[in-house]
């Protein structure tokens, strides 16, 4: 079940270097097998370190949230594809969605539709001028990612059984704000702990923070894959 459980936790390398990532996988060895690149290593030579990562065999969860006109989206999508990399996502607009599928059709690589980020509640849905609650924008985002032929979604655990009731068993259901019990929540307002996002119909669980920022990461994985595994 452990090893299992290994394929299903994404360790969020959200720190400023590439050497400090680097630290972290080696820290992580035989622990963890699955890493999210985001918008922060990325820019500081990330997209490299990706390659590299994927190049030896390593899950890489590129974490860039594309989303522009179809076909500087596709051009993206096609050149990430000869990266070797595992997941990548893009915001859930159906014109983006269909434009990805298309260009990434025949090869590996999972598309994973980012519903609604797990830092905004309702207040900031209706500052960023949206109708729909958190919630509901969340369901009609999945039932479009569906429509569209992604490979996944990526939404709070909090809605990952519903979701999972509308994409069926098949597609990813990827939950970041993952909190083990008792941890700091930091920035996120919709946050779960690994059992219950397990058992809430996760597939894979995204955590930086509580595992990246501990003392010791090795321990500190360790606990979270047991939480999962015993869910």
């Amino acid at each position: 079940m452990a090893v299992n459980m290994r394929d299903r936790l994404i360790v969020g390398l959200d720190v400023p270097t590439v050497k400090e990532a680097e630290t972290v996988v080696r820290e992580l060895d035989g622990v963890a097998s699955f890493y999210k690149i985001g918008y922060q290593l990325a820019f500081a030579g990330g997209l490299d370190f990706a390659r590299e990562l994927a190049s030896g065999g390593t899950k890489v969860f590129l974490d860039m949230k594309l989303l522009d006109i179809d076909n500087t989206v596709a051009k993206g999508v096609e050149n990430i594809v000869k990266m070797g990399v595992s997941m990548l996502t893009l915001h859930a607009y159906p014109k983006a969605m269909r434009a990805a599928v298309e260009a990434a059709k025949g090869s590996d690589l999972c598309l994973l539709a980012v519903t609604v980020l797990t830092s905004m509640d309702a207040q900031d849905m209706i500052d960023a001028g949206y109708e729909y609650d958190p919630h509901t924008l969340v369901l009609r985002r999945a039932e479009q990612a569906l429509a569209a032929g992604m490979g996944g979604i990526v939404c709070s655990a909090a809605e990952a059984g519903a979701v999972r009731k509308i994409v069926g068993p098949e597609l990813a259901v990827v939950t970041p704000g993952i909190r083990p019990a008792g941890a700091e929540r930091g920035d996120q307002k919709r946050v779960v702990t690994p059992a219950d996002a397990m058992r809430n119909g996760s597939s894979h669980l995204v955590v930086a923070r509580p595992i990246v920022g501990a003392v010791d990461r090795r321990a500190a994985a360790q606990a979270i894959l047991a939480e999962m595994a015993a869910a």
